[in-house]
């Protein structure tokens, strides 16, 4: 994993706009619809080559195929683990969560917006959703469509210039989330099911030559979700599924693996996002290279003084967000660049790169991004 060694490199955090004929076609995939499946990879493998080159142009060094293969960041596991279903029960994590009990007519109104967003995108197709449960053993049966991505990614690279690229996957905690156990006796067997699968997936992706990124929102959003749980609950809840996601990297070297936790993208009030001195150090136990964390979001920005009192290990990388998913404002390079240059002081400047908060929909932000680096960059290698 390369570090900032002469200048503050860039990245992001995986996922990046699809254009809207793809949508259709992956939504077409999902929802079970016939499809063409020869124009369908090809489509893939021309927007992900679409998608890296234009990262490339932009002027971001650590790359990754936007996530254009899948329809959604955890979505694409269901066809990839064995024992995974869909059956027609209430969706169990969409309860209230403590910002939706606070400020209950924002979050009403956020739901309308975005059912009338996703109408736009797939008229006609919007389906009453639909419980995800775990039904039996779990096993990794997703070879097939892993290594279409990896080579995907592979070709997409070759006629361009770009410092290193990563892949996404999902992480065992989310998975555990997102499909309810009714089959494995306890959360710790489930846990260890999901670990020993995903497992797979990411040693497949390191062998390619590729870093490995974790998606983990779940440790920071767990407080707000569990509306009845203290601090000291969440902490043993991020620490079991701590030991989760390092038995799933067992054998992995730490310097090809980043691990990205997040608040998720609900632009609404937040005032109960469980705060990062909670956290910290637990997040630091993951077996990582690098760190991907929220510090653009106004509610976060703070949180770079944190720095100060909680060591990073030696020889990691902080990624900081340094532009933030959940404002319509595009910042300010020179603001870009003092958030750059807070950590770079902290921490030494070749041990942060510059990133986002969540993933991304807007150049703008992005090109702000890269300012930013650049400023940042002139400011650090001149003193």
């Amino acid at each position: 994993m390369k570090f900032s060694v002469d200048r503050i490199l860039t990245t992001h955090t995986g996922s990046l706009p699809r254009p809207s004929d793809l949508v259709a076609l992956l939504n077409s995939k999902e929802l079970g619809e016939s499809y063409d499946r020869e124009a369908f990879s090809g489509r893939i493998r021309r927007a992900i080559s679409e998608i890296v080159r234009q990262q490339v142009d932009t002027g971001i060094d650590i790359v990754d195929d936007g996530e254009h293969s899948k329809v959604n960041w955890m979505a694409y596991a269901r066809t990839r683990l064995s024992g995974l279903e869909e059956i027609d029960s209430p969706v169990r994590f969409r309860g209230p969560t403590r910002d939706s009990l606070a400020f209950p007519r924002a979050y009403e109104d956020m739901k309308v917006m975005l059912a009338a967003r996703s109408a736009d995108i797939v008229p006609k197709r919007i389906v009453r959703p639909r419980a995800q449960i775990c039904s039996n053993a779990i096993s990794y049966v997703g070879q097939e469509g892993l290594a279409d991505d990896i080579e995907n990614l592979k070709r997409a690279l070759e006629n361009v210039s770009a410092e290193e690229a990563f892949m996404t996957a999902i992480s065992p905690s989310n998975l555990e989330l997102y499909y309810e156990n009714r089959y494995y006796a306890s959360d710790e067997q489930y846990l260890a099911a999901l670990a020993d699968a995903m497992h797979v997936e990411y040693k497949a992706i390191v062998d390619a030559g590729f870093l490995l990124q974790i998606d983990d929102p779940r440790m920071a959003t767990h407080h707000n979700r569990a509306v009845n749980s203290s601090i000291d609950d969440c902490r043993r809840f991020i620490a079991l599924r701590v030991e989760a996601v390092n038995h799933a990297l067992r054998g992995i070297p730490e310097d090809r693996v980043r691990f990205h936790t997040c608040y998720s993208i609900n632009i609404a009030p937040r005032v109960h996002d469980f705060e990062l001195k909670y956290f910290a150090d637990l997040m630091l136990k993951v077996r990582a290279g690098a760190y991907l964390i929220e510090a653009a979001n106004p509610r976060h920005e703070h949180e770079w003084q944190l720095w100060r009192d909680v060591k990073l290990p030696d020889g990691k990388i902080l990624i900081p967000g340094v532009v933030s998913h959940c404002i319509h404002l595009v910042e300010h390079p020179e603001l870009v660049a003092q958030r750059i240059v807070r950590f770079a002081e902290l921490l030494g400047r070749e041990r942060v790169i510059a990133g986002t908060d969540c993933g991304f929909g807007t150049s703008g932000a992005v090109r702000a991004m890269i300012e930013g680096a650049r400023l940042a960059t002139q400011r650090l290698w001149s003193r």
